[in-house]
């Protein structure tokens, strides 16, 4: 069956790898990346090789680009000129050197960009999301917070209320790296608070999970680092993925493909560690958090948001 696949993150790292991947095993798929920049490469290489390809300009660290870049994707599909939305993926992320970057909204960068901009998009979709459809987001395993899943390079999350880590300055030393990293560690364990509540609220039939591509050197994440820490990344810790410590760019491209896909049978609110269904951290249920979460979330993206009235939930409330 023809359908429409939207995909943020597909410009480099595993987003690119999957992607490939996406059209090889759904052929007859569109996939709508929404991106600041797509390489001309990557669109040229999987048109070549007969995929089908529209690229719509999103900035994610902008609520109102999310918002409107989504609007574009709608006025795509709702007419028909492209097949109904069958997946959206969720896969772009942003790790920043200190938690006082903030966005043209007033937020903290890492926090908006890895968890609002993926709700934003998400409501603003649901509307035209058929209750087949497929939601996957990408999540880390630094939520766990321990010496096993970080190897001690990224400290775990320090919780605060939603209304808190959306703001600059939510952890101590906010100029410094680790709390650039704390920041990152944080939002992946909100992104995975709602996707249990995400799976709680959406219509039945719906399928949405976290996905966790495990670590991944290689990749331009730490783009933002210091160069040392840029050096170690793309140079020396890409040795480790000849252990089970690491996962190499295309290995993880190859398992988030098939989260999308559906190869890896979960059901709804799973956690996807790699190839397979697992259990995310202990703290990551908790149930008053997720609600809390989502009201917060919700609250702070409203503007951005369909209201319950509108007839066309692909319209922003202006």
């Amino acid at each position: 069956m023809e359908q429409t696949v939207v995909m943020t993150g597909a410009s480099r790292g595993i987003g690119r790898t999957a992607a490939r991947r996406l059209l090889a095993g759904r052929p007859q798929a569109h996939l709508v990346l929404l991106s600041r920049t797509v390489p001309q490469a990557l669109v040229d290489e999987l048109r070549a090789a007969g995929g089908s390809v529209t690229v719509i300009r999103a900035d994610l660290s902008s609520l109102r680009s999310v918002s409107e870049a989504a609007d574009e994707v709608v006025e795509l599909v709702h007419p028909g000129r492209l097949p109904p939305i069958g997946a959206l993926v969720c896969n772009a992320g942003v790790q920043l050197t200190n938690a006082l970057t903030e966005t043209v909204d007033g937020f903290e960068a890492t926090f908006a960009v890895n968890v609002l901009a993926n709700h934003v998009l998400l409501r603003r979709l649901q509307g035209h999301l058929p209750p087949s459809a497929r939601v996957v987001v990408t999540v880390s395993d630094t939520h766990f917070g321990d010496l096993r899943h970080n190897l001690g390079m990224v400290p775990g999350p320090q919780w605060h209320p939603v209304e808190t880590l959306a703001r600059a300055a939510a952890f101590p030393d906010p100029s410094g790296s680790t709390a650039g990293r704390a920041a990152y560690s944080t939002s992946k364990l909100a992104a995975i608070y709602l996707v249990h509540e995400y799976a709680r609220r959406l219509p039945t039939g719906f399928t949405i999970t976290s996905f966790n591509p495990g670590f991944v050197p290689g990749t331009d994440l730490a783009r933002d680092a210091d160069a040392i820490s840029r050096f170690a990344m793309r140079r020396v810790m890409p040795l480790l993925t000849l252990t089970p410590l690491a996962t190499s760019p295309d290995r993880a491209g190859r398992f988030l493909a098939d989260a999308v896909l559906g190869t890896v049978s979960a059901p709804t609110g799973a956690y996807v560690d790699r190839d397979r269904v697992a259990a995310s951290s202990p703290a990551s249920y908790d149930r008053q958090r997720e609600r809390e979460a989502w009201e917060a979330v919700e609250a702070l993206t409203a503007r951005f948001l369909p209201s319950v009235a509108d007839p066309n939930p692909g319209r922003e409330n202006r």
